[in-house]
């Protein structure tokens, strides 16, 4: 047995990923860099993004002049369920993917 080290997951906190959406925004730091800093895989960071616009623009949307039909916390729980909703989606996408070029190289169609 060859000895193998296991890399486990770096989780960052809601505040550390709002810092570096910002920093990217903003054009302090560039996505490579980003995940430098974060010790994370680039992937990450890009989900992160998509994470964080979508996130806003659901924000943007409900904010209407006026008072407001939802509570903020249903306000909330709509967005991150909507941002659930289209993560699971990608995830869907992706694993298509992956079947359809497995199955090329076993010979399934």
């Amino acid at each position: 047995m060859g000895s193998q080290q296991r890399s486990y997951k770096k989780f960052l906190t809601a505040e550390q990923k709002y810092d570096l959406w910002v920093r990217m925004l903003s054009g302090q730091i560039t996505q490579a860099e980003a995940a430098a800093e974060a010790g994370v895989d680039r992937s990450v960071i890009a989900r992160l993004r998509a994470v964080a616009r979508d996130g806003a623009v659901v924000a943007l949307a409900s904010s209407k002049p006026g008072r407001s039909r939802q509570s903020r916390a249903e306000t909330s729980e709509a967005a991150a369920l909507r941002s659930e909703v289209e993560r699971l989606g990608r995830t869907v996408v992706e694993q298509a993917v992956e079947l359809a070029v497995l199955r090329r190289k076993t010979g399934h169609r």
